[in-house]
């Protein structure tokens, strides 16, 4: 693995990484391993209303372009996974997906949830978002496991997922499934704790076993319990492994995760803060796999692995500190070259004042607002598989490797798991 060195560029320390060139015939390859799909919002449908034409063909066009060839998208309801395998009948050999009961979506196992679990989720709901909604208070009431639901939901989890399977529709995993103790408004953690526990045991019962696609939130001690109390101490008896997904736990939980054989997989949640790229500068190659987990989790100036996004000319860097050192070594500019050229830099970024400012970080695709959608663009504020290839750029950039590492790295990982290739 190639490491940090710091280096001298005429007097001007630099901290790029020491990394090998990427082969100049080398084409990009990803694999985006959790995309909401079935949202509507990629439908052009935003809490219920239609702002644009349906782009998805779009999407899967762009996400194509950049070498995202294959997406796997995520089931987290009965109705977000049977549309998911609607899509892989669409997209065959581009779109796989999961099947499973997220933890925000699991109040279908309690008693007050009056509708039939099948029928949950409307035609305008939208997955849950990566982050919690402190907007939304946390019930005070504990909800009661109805198990009679239970049976009847896990049965028909298991049908949906056989049925799946014999047909042939591209699906890969189990999930999205697990415990989310920062979003408790959408489901009590006593609940929680028993639709994961269900579903862990629909999963060891399947022959053969499908790997699972997990998701832990502030809540690892007992994500790793009830993991343990089925499949063993070593989790020896999970057949095909997981992957923990948009993963933003500690450096000691990851550490935990690889060495039970999971896998962890890296959005643009998992760069938020400086704790965060540390964490993500520890994951072993061999248990990293890449996501976009859109139309959420976009990676935003504000996160600290935006940096790592930036561009700047190394000349313009040099020029640019020979004259700070210039005037700081001499006290003075001689025959006042070095004043003239700064009066001249400002003149020039006075004129440039009133002109749109140019993007830190320059976008692939055109960008615009829903309201002015156009064909072959992006909609700002939705993220896009597409966008993947920022993620492989980030955390390359945070573990002093090159891009093509990253990305052959998340590709194997992603193959022998989910047999996607």
């Amino acid at each position: 693995m190639s490491t940090s060195s710091a280096t001298l560029t005429n007097g001007v320390a630099s901290t790029a990484p020491a990394v090998s060139p990427q082969r100049p015939d080398y084409k990009p390859r990803y694999i985006d391993i959790g995309i909401n799909l079935a949202d509507p919002i990629f439908r052009g449908r935003y809490h219920g209303k239609s702002k644009h034409p349906d782009d998805l063909k779009g999407v899967v066009k762009r996400a194509s372009e950049v070498g995202c060839t294959k997406l796997i998208v995520t089931g987290s309801s009965f109705k977000s996974s049977r549309d998911a395998l609607k899509l892989a009948t669409e997209f065959p050999g581009t779109v796989f997906t999961t099947a499973g009961i997220h933890p925000c979506s699991s109040s279908i196992f309690s008693s007050s949830h009056h509708k039939h679990h099948d029928e949950s989720g409307s035609e305008e709901e939208h997955t849950p978002a990566c982050d919690p909604d402190p907007s939304k208070p946390i019930s005070d009431e504990g909800e009661e496991i109805d198990l009679t639901k239970t049976e009847k939901i896990i049965t028909d989890l298991r049908t949906l997922i056989t049925e799946a399977r014999s047909n042939s529709k591209g699906l890969v995993a189990f999930g999205e499934f697990g415990l989310d103790y920062d979003r408790l408004h959408y489901c009590s953690k006593e609940v929680q704790l028993h639709s994961f526990a269900a579903q862990l045991k629909l999963a060891a019962w399947l022959s053969p076993q499908l790997p699972l696609f997990l998701h832990s939130r502030a809540a690892h001690a007992d994500f790793v319990r009830l993991l343990k109390e089925t499949f063993g101490e070593k989790l020896e008896r999970l057949g095909k492994g997981g992957v923990v997904h948009s993963f933003t736990g500690t450096a000691e939980e990851m550490r935990e995760l690889m060495d039970l054989g999971l896998y962890i997989g890296i959005n643009g949640c998992s760069f938020k803060t400086a704790e965060n790229c540390d964490v993500v500068k520890d994951i072993e190659l061999s248990r990293l796999m890449l996501e976009t987990d859109g139309p959420w989790c976009e990676v935003r100036p504000s996160h600290e692995g935006w940096k790592y996004l930036l561009t700047k000319e190394p000349a313009a860097v040099v020029v640019e500190a020979a004259e700070s050192l210039t005037i700081s070594e001499s006290g003075k500019d001689e025959g006042g070259a070095v004043k003239k050229q700064q009066k001249q830099k400002q003149q020039q970024q006075g004129k440039k004042k009133n002109q749109k400012k140019e993007p830190e970080v320059p976008d692939r695709f055109k960008v615009v607002k829903k309201e002015k959608w156009e064909e072959g663009a992006m909609v700002k504020g939705r993220n896009e598989p597409c966008t993947i290839e920022r993620i492989a750029k980030i955390v390359a950039g945070i573990k002093g490797v090159t891009e093509e590492e990253v990305r052959e790295a998340a590709w194997r990982n992603t193959v022998k798991v989910f047999s996607v290739e």
